[in-house]
């Protein structure tokens, strides 16, 4: 039975298919409990994707507690030797976040549905509406700092030549004319390329071919330590997908994001309006 040793972290709709029953496969839905219950890839689990934050402002997009960390992962069977696929139905920010969680758990064998659902259905592909059983009860966790920027972690990086901060917000929101915060803007430094700009519509959402190209115009090199954000760490979700997806050694997710940044009193912000 073929495995999923020696693929990409990003694998295609036809890679999944011919992989369903490989055993120690925990295939994660992260779309919605509707689009679920319509039907999903066979054998996934859903996860609703607010059970990936913390969800208290001001920085709802925190790590949630370990306690429930460890629950929600005990459902899904977790253990050492699992293999996750995850997947979502917007071109990839909550499927990104969830590789982040997998990240801060210390658990690296994982890969991402190009395109997701859509991607799925695109190519005409079987469906299920069986719901699989929680596996269990909570698994101990061990939560790692490496994958994480703390508000305080980006304040102490400011201005560091090796630092790359990409803002996947709307460009308004970087700007600061459309503020949702206490303070509107970005951080100094920031670099603005709005997530869904890194999607391809015309290839069922998948991460666009030539994102290598677009990031290396705008500074978000391999040889910088790149630290993404967006308002709650969902958007952003999906830039942290795609620079770990392209090979960059060093990524961080700023879970706090601008619900953090925008609230707290002590934080430099630049407005351009």
């Amino acid at each position: 039975m073929p495995d999923f040793s020696g693929l990409p972290l990003v694998i295609e709709p036809a890679d999944l298919q011919g992989r369903l029953q490989t055993p120690g496969l925990i295939l994660v839905d992260l779309t919605s409990a509707a689009r679920y219950s319509q039907g999903h890839i066979p054998g996934a689990r859903f996860v609703d994707p607010k059970r990936t934050q913390l969800g208290q402002p001001p920085a709802p997009g925190l790590l949630p507690s370990l306690p429930e960390l460890q629950s929600l992962f005990g459902e899904l069977g977790h253990h050492a030797g699992a293999t996750y696929v995850v997947y979502d139905d917007e071109g990839g920010g909550w499927a990104g976040r969830f590789i982040w969680l997998l990240d801060v758990i210390g658990h690296h064998r994982y890969h991402y549905l190009d395109g997701g659902l859509t991607a799925w259905l695109a190519e005409n592909l079987p469906l299920s509406t069986e719901v699989p059983p929680a596996a269990g009860g909570p698994v101990p966790l061990t939560l790692h700092d490496e994958p994480t920027a703390t508000r305080e972690y980006l304040q102490s990086r400011l201005g560091a030549a090796d630092l790359a901060i990409w803002d996947a917000r709307h460009p308004l929101e970087y700007s600061g004319a459309k503020v949702l915060a206490a303070k509107g803007g970005h951080v100094p430094g920031a670099v603005n390329f709005e997530w869904t700009a890194g999607m391809d519509p015309k290839r069922a959402m998948r991460i666009r071919r030539d994102m290598p190209q677009i990031l290396e115009k705008l500074g978000i090199t391999r040889d910088k330590e790149i630290v993404t954000h967006c308002q709650t760490h969902h958007r952003s979700g999906f830039t942290y997908l795609v620079a770990k997806a392209l090979g960059y050694p060093r990524v961080k997710g700023y879970a706090g994001s601008w619900g953090e940044w925008g609230n707290h009193p002590d934080t430099p912000v630049v407005v351009e309006v």
